[in-house]
C-alpha cells in the first residue's frame, strides 16, 4: 500500500502523467484498470522506506499476517450465523471496501471543489463533499493534496471528517501521539490559493480533550 501511494503520488506532482495513475479514463475503464489489472513498469523506480516504516513490528506484522486477521471475525460471524454472515461480513464487505476507495479516487481526481491548486502538478485532489462520512473523511481530497502530511483532511468549516474524530479519540487514549497539523507543515511556494479561505489559511481545528475520558481519569 505504501509502495503504490508512493508512486502514484509522485507522477501526480509531475507535469504530465499517465492516465492510469491519475485516474484520467472514463470510470469504465478506469475501474476495470484500477481494480482488475497490475501496472508493470519496464525501469521502475526504487522504493527505499525509511528505517522507521521498514523496521515498524506492527506494520511488518500486519503485512505478514493481513489475510489472517480475516480469520477471528470468520469464527464469530460464522458462530453467530453461518455461512451467509462470513459471505456478507467477510467477502461481501471486501468487495465494497475496495470498490468504494477506488470509487472515491476516481471522482476525488475529477471532480468537485477546490480551495488551492499545486501548480506544475498533473493531477489535482477534488473535494467530495457528499462521500465525506463513507470515506472517513478521505474524500477532502483537495485538502489532502494541499497539505498531504495532514493528519486532519476536513480543515476548513463545514468539512466532517471521521478519521480525524477517531484519531482524536485515540490520542485522548494515549494511543496516538506525534499528530501533524497543517499549521505543522513548511510553507509550499508552488501550493496557490483559490478561494477566501484557503487564502486565510488551514482551519483551526486541534487536538481537543474528551470531558468524559478526563472524568474517568
Amino acid at each position: 500500500m505504501v509502495y503504490t501511494h508512493d508512486l502514484r503520488d509522485w507522477a501526480q506532482r509531475q507535469a504530465d502523467c499517465h492516465s492510469y495513475l491519475r485516474h484520467g479514463e472514463t470510470i469504465w475503464k478506469d475501474g476495470w484498470w484500477q481494480l482488475y489489472c497490475d501496472l508493470k513498469l519496464k525501469h521502475p523506480p526504487v522504493f527505499v522506506p525509511e528505517k522507521s516504516l521498514r523496521d515498524n513490528p506492527v506494520y511488518r506484522f500486519m503485512e505478514k499476517t493481513w489475510m489472517l486477521q480475516q480469520l477471528p471475525l470468520l469464527l464469530i460471524l460464522f458462530a453467530l450465523g453461518g455461512i451467509s454472515w462470513v459471505i456478507w461480513g467477510i467477502s461481501a464487505r471486501i468487495v465494497v471496501s475496495v470498490t468504494g476507495h477506488w470509487l472515491i479516487g476516481y471522482f476525488a481526481h475529477n471532480h468537485g471543489e477546490m480551495d488551492n491548486e499545486v501548480v506544475g502538478a498533473a493531477v489535482q485532489g477534488h473535494n467530495v463533499k457528499w462521500a465525506s462520512y463513507i470515506t472517513m473523511g478521505e474524500s477532502w481530497h483537495n485538502n489532502h493534496h494541499a497539505y498531504p502530511e495532514s493528519a486532519i483532511l476536513g480543515i476548513y468549516d463545514n468539512q466532517p471528517d471521521p478519521g480525524w474524530w477517531a484519531l482524536n479519540a485515540l490520542s485522548n487514549l494515549g494511543l496516538v501521539w506525534n499528530i501533524v497539523l497543517p499549521e505543522n507543515l513548511p510553507y509550499r511556494k508552488n501550493l496557490k490559493a483559490l478561494t477566501y479561505r484557503a487564502i486565510d489559511g488551514a482551519g483551526t481545528k486541534v487536538p481537543y480533550k474528551c470531558p468524559v475520558l478526563g472524568l474517568l481519569r
